[in-house]
């Protein structure tokens, strides 16, 4: 009997909203799937779209970016993130990536329902999916690389 696929997921989760809000969900006694990781970060703007393919990459099956939203602390930080990750879906979709494997979605501090309402249906998307295409990703992150090179963004030797 063949094995049920189960996704890896990563929750990328605003140090100052959504990585609170994740960790109510424990608080208050609630389960998520256990394939899902969670990073807290300062913002998810932090990093390049090259990073996020990167992860596809290495095995991440789906990334769903929890932010602050407008409320975000970082003047234009959430603008920004929604321009990268708009950015970011293009290419996904232009490549034959599907574009459910990214999610933005925001999350405050005390949002148990919603956080658990993200990750459940991303993790029923993505078992429907099936496992993220490496070699396909791993052609778009060498591309952003490129493109970051050109641009003067990105040393040589990186």
């Amino acid at each position: 009997m063949a094995e049920t696929f189960v996704p890896r997921i990563v929750v990328f989760a605003t140090e100052r909203c959504a990585y609170p809000g994740a960790d109510a969900v424990g608080k208050a006694h609630q389960e998520y799937p256990s394939n899902v990781d969670i990073v807290r970060v300062p913002s998810p703007v932090l990093f390049p779209e090259d990073f996020y393919l990167r992860c596809y990459a290495q095995g991440v099956d789906g990334i769903l970016i929890a932010t602050c939203g407008s409320d975000c602390p970082y003047r234009g930080a959430y603008e920004k993130i929604a321009r990268r990750i708009d950015t970011l879906t293009s290419r996904m979709k232009q490549a034959g990536m599907p574009i459910a494997r990214l999610r933005i979605t925001a999350i405050c501090t005390v949002c148990i329902k919603a956080f658990l309402k993200e990750v459940t249906q991303m993790n029923d998307e993505l078992r429907h999916l099936g496992p993220v295409d490496r070699a396909l990703a791993t052609k778009l992150w060498r591309e952003s690389l490129a493109r970051r090179r050109s641009a003067g963004k990105l040393p040589r030797t990186a």
